[in-house]
């Protein structure tokens, strides 16, 4: 790992630092020509590809790509902000400039908020809180020095869903983390005890597949997981490199020990996955490392307990 280094001019360092060890994702996209009128009760969505019959997502489903598409910006507040806990504010704006303020409720909230530093590090799934008046979101959040990754992910009223994402600088000594190697197993350490979830299923590039994760507190099944979010666990897959973002869909089943969800990994490339799940009362993540196209090694991955 490399020493590291004082970041002065950030935005330029670390955007260019990241560029070449994972490959900028863009952070605008083309002009969008759609009107604020398809929004009333159009059939559009931000993402191509919408699932077969079986519910499983299509090798095109990703987002996150960029901060507008089909006529709605992602407006961070600030593009730069220190390191430690920090007030993350941004607003979703329609093609005419306005702050969107009607939603359609998905995972029961509004809208999805994923935060996650450019080498998939620090992964955070909040829901922050619509101010009306100004339109703006607002949430508490960690981060560390670095690039991070903000992706937004909801469903405008009338609309399929969208996910708008952009880059955030934020400040300090930096020096990015090497991905782990493909990793099926995470452990989470608590006061209840040792979480272990594992991860299976078809990872093979271009297909519709079902994965599914299994957990055990202390070597037991566990069967009395909680509803998170309208579902027992919600999974995030995030492409190492661009950070585009794969739609998981969870499918119905009992309160685990196992899990499913439907999805598809569009490409050869490596993924970080992060399942969120509730357990007496707290949600815990578990992180994993897949590549898509190659065989499973190693069997390391890390876990925690997830802020809200």
């Amino acid at each position: 790992m490399s020493t590291p280094v004082r970041v002065v001019a950030f935005v330029t360092a670390l955007v260019a630092a990241f560029a070449l060890a994972w490959g900028a994702g863009a952070v605008v996209g083309p002009i969008d020509t759609g009107t604020v009128a398809a929004h009333e009760g159009a059939d559009h969505g931000g993402d191509a590809g919408h699932g077969d019959e079986h519910g499983a997502t299509t090798a095109a489903d990703v987002g996150g790509l960029t901060a507008r598409a089909d006529g709605f910006t992602l407006e961070l507040a600030d593009r730069e902000v220190a390191a430690g806990r920090t007030r993350l504010a941004f607003r979703v704006l329609t093609s005419s400039g306005r702050p969107l303020l009607d939603y359609t409720r998905e995972h029961d909230k509004d809208l999805h908020l994923i935060v996650v530093r450019r080498d998939l590090t620090g992964f955070q799934h909040v829901h922050p809180v619509l101010d009306r008046t100004t339109g703006t979101w607002s949430v508490d959040v960690r981060l560390t020095p670095g690039v991070w990754r903000v992706v937004a992910d909801f469903t405008p009223e009338g609309w399929e869903g969208i996910t708008l994402a952009d880059d955030l600088a934020v400040a300090g000594d930096f020096a990015p983390e090497p991905l782990p190697e493909d990793s099926r197993t995470a452990t989470i350490e608590t006061d209840e005890g040792t979480y272990t979830v594992t991860l299976e299923g078809d990872t093979a590039p271009g297909a519709s597949t079902v994965l599914t994760t299994r957990i055990e507190l202390d070597g037991e099944p566990v069967t009395d997981l909680e509803p998170y979010l309208g579902a027992f666990g919600h999974l995030v897959a995030i492409r190492a490199g661009d950070l585009a973002y794969l739609h998981v869909h969870p499918e119905e089943g009992e309160p685990g020990p196992g899990i499913e969800f439907a999805t598809a990994f569009p490409e050869p490339a490596t993924y970080g996955l992060f399942l969120d799940f509730q357990h007496r009362g707290t949600v815990h993540t578990a992180a994993f490392t897949v590549e898509s196209g190659g065989a499973p090694a190693g069997d390391h991955a890390e876990g925690g307990d997830h802020e809200h």
